[in-house]
């Protein structure tokens, strides 16, 4: 419990000081975000929240916990953790306590929940993948004055940020969230299919450089995209690895596939988007 306790305080501490501490803050309020960056963020939540429990699980049952207790101690961890951003965000100008991001919290925590009640595993588990993009620099961008211009590349920066760590966090141009189904665990005992060998359908989104619109202001000027830069969404089907089902004994490496598994390995996919093309990916984002 210690450790937990000094874990959770250093994460809060670091969170606060690191990111809310530098935007306005007042007193704490909603806001109804549903629909933002297509969702993605809300996929990201689900995706968080279902790592972090099965992640603190396997911790609590290395400790020696039972197993209802490690469930217990995966979901408490994970929804403490989550629940504290959520009420940073509340009291953050820029954002708010959102009714839709705590759903998919919680909508992630019951994955976790449901498959290692009722499974005794996770079959299905959820992954991140995200390749950095690269934007024009042309400033071909007009002001609806007329008296500015800016790129796509200054618009990515401002949003996303420059560095390739927060490029990977934030560019939700860049990420597809997946569900990854382990083939074997469904089929019969007698199955041939290799244990590690997963299909996995992931979701992402493009040209996204506004919140809800492709929009945005500097310095009291308005920016707006044309139809050229529509913004779609991508569905994608394709094969995928469960590390954690590679059998290896050597501790180090148990604990670096574990690792692996949050992370979307680069393989074949075929994607279908709203823009009505398909298109096959020999390495999916």
């Amino acid at each position: 419990m210690g450790v937990s306790a000094t874990t959770y305080t250093g994460f809060s501490i670091g969170l606060y000081n690191s990111w809310y501490k530098q935007y306005p803050q007042e007193s704490f309020h909603f806001f109804n975000d549903w629909g933002e960056w297509e969702n993605m963020d809300k996929y990201g939540h689900f995706y968080t929240s279902h790592f972090q429990a099965a992640l603190c699980y396997k911790g609590a049952k290395w400790t020696g916990l039972s197993e209802k207790q490690s469930i217990n101690t995966g979901l408490i961890c994970a929804a403490l953790f989550q629940t504290t951003i959520e009420v940073m965000d509340g009291f953050s100008s820029q954002w708010g306590w959102s009714w839709g991001d705590f759903a998919m919290n919680n909508a992630g925590l019951a994955a976790f929940y449901f498959q290692q009640k009722h499974w005794g595993e996770q079959r299905i588990h959820f992954e991140v993948s995200s390749w950095p993009k690269k934007y024009p620099t042309v400033q071909n961008i007009n002001s609806q004055s007329g008296s500015a211009s800016t790129s796509l590349n200054e618009r990515a920066n401002a949003l996303y940020g420059k560095s390739w760590a927060e490029r990977y966090l934030k560019d939700y141009n860049a990420q597809i969230i997946w569900a990854s189904f382990n083939l074997a665990s469904f089929a019969s005992e007698n199955t041939k299919i290799p244990p590690w060998l997963n299909v996995a359908i992931g979701y992402g989104a493009e040209n996204m450089f506004g919140g809800f619109e492709n929009e945005w202001e500097i310095d009291n000027d308005l920016f707006v995209l044309d139809y050229s830069y529509e913004r779609y969404q991508q569905f994608y089907l394709g094969l995928d690895v469960d590390f954690t089902r590679i059998r290896v004994k050597n501790p180090f490496l148990k604990s670096l596939f574990t690792t692996l598994n949050i992370f979307k390995l680069p393989l074949p996919a075929i994607e279908f988007n709203t823009r009505g093309e398909v298109i096959f990916h020999l390495f999916a984002k």
